[in-house]
């Protein structure tokens, strides 16, 4: 009886992982779409520096029907403007490239993070998928990015892995274009303090922005010139945010699951969930923003997603609780409440 040769199983195994031509052209031409959306959102308004305000103002039905049949016209004509101070301005193409850029980094950063654990642990999964999004429809041109794990999990210790290392990859990748906003801040000159005060739109800050801004001596309480960097960094910060919530198989789903077990599992996907209903619920009354209706919805759709159940039970050891305590402090860092506040 012949012997199979381990280095020719290794092999297979990488053969076997690894994408075809045909994958590689499909998640490319993805990721290039998003980057066009995210640099064309970047430069629009609340991110960028092109402010677009509908002018009518309806106070009937018919007043309202007009309204919208006049959309599809009025959008085609914002992106067109859009497009061409892309083409025309260098100032207004280095602002979307600088938001764009950054962002596809610490989108992309935490994708391969998952990914690369997947190889490692001989996992099959997917190259990332971006998810382009008309802009003004998906503020910021994406919402953000996936891979599919498209094989049962060998054990707790590999769920673990891979759903951390993806948070924690975005994370480093985002600390550096942090350090380049804070870096680029410059406050509102006077004459054009009336202007911003009267937007109404506010970006919480997280605990790691307050942290940077008392490291670098910034006043966040006073009004900034727009960043590109910040606003990339601040996106990244809240993706990172809510994949660390410990629902479903978002990744902090999958550190808890590994962690503590199908039944505490099933018990914080709920209590996150009811958490943020009273959050959406407070922002709305407190700051008249539905932004945290979304993040409901998505939770209340994890919340109903069957964990996959790994191979090998065996808990894990205290160097990955240890990590585990780490990912906490991320999620503390990067988590707000109430993130976009209407004043």
């Amino acid at each position: 009886m012949s012997q199979l040769d381990p280095r020719s199983l290794d092999h297979f195994y990488a053969e076997s992982l690894r994408p075809g031509w045909k994958a590689w052209v499909k998640h490319i031409l993805l990721m290039l779409v998003a980057f066009c959306t995210m640099t064309i959102a970047g430069t629009l308004w609340p991110f960028g520096l092109i402010q677009y305000l509908p002018e009518a103002d309806p106070q009937s039905f018919s007043e309202l029907l007009e309204m919208l049949q006049r959309l599809p016209a009025g959008y085609i004509s914002v992106v067109s403007e859009v497009l061409t101070a892309l083409f025309t301005s260098p100032a207004h193409l280095k602002y979307g490239l600088s938001f764009s850029i950054s962002l596809i980094f610490i989108l992309l950063s935490h994708e391969m993070g998952h990914y690369i654990t997947c190889r490692l642990y001989r996992v099959h999964a997917t190259l990332p998928f971006f998810i382009p999004t008309p802009p003004m429809i998906g503020p910021a041109g994406t919402f953000g990015a996936f891979i599919k794990i498209q094989s049962p999990m060998p054990s707790r210790k590999a769920v673990f892995d891979i759903g951390v290392s993806g948070p924690i990859a975005g994370f480093i990748a985002m600390i550096p274009v942090a350090i380049i906003a804070f870096a680029t801040m410059q406050p509102v000159p006077p004459e054009m303090l009336q202007g911003v005060q009267s937007g109404g739109l506010y970006f919480s800050d997280p605990l790691f922005f307050k942290l940077m801004a008392w490291i670098s001596g910034t006043n966040l309480h006073l009004p900034m010139l727009s960043n590109p960097f910040y606003f990339a960094a601040w996106v990244g910060l809240l993706v990172t945010a809510l994949n660390l919530i410990p629902s479903g198989q978002l990744d902090g789903g999958h550190a808890i699951y590994a962690i503590f077990g199908k039944r505490v599992h099933w018990w914080t996907g709920r209590v996150a969930f009811v958490a943020m209903v009273m959050f959406s619920l407070l922002g709305w009354f407190i700051y008249g923003s539905p932004s945290g209706f979304l993040i409901a919805v998505l939770l209340g759709v994890m919340m109903r997603i069957r964990h996959p159940e790994p191979m090998d039970d065996t808990p894990l050891d205290a160097k990955r609780k240890a990590i585990a305590l780490m990912t906490l402090i991320i999620f503390i860092l990067c988590f707000v409440p109430f993130p976009i506040q209407l004043n």
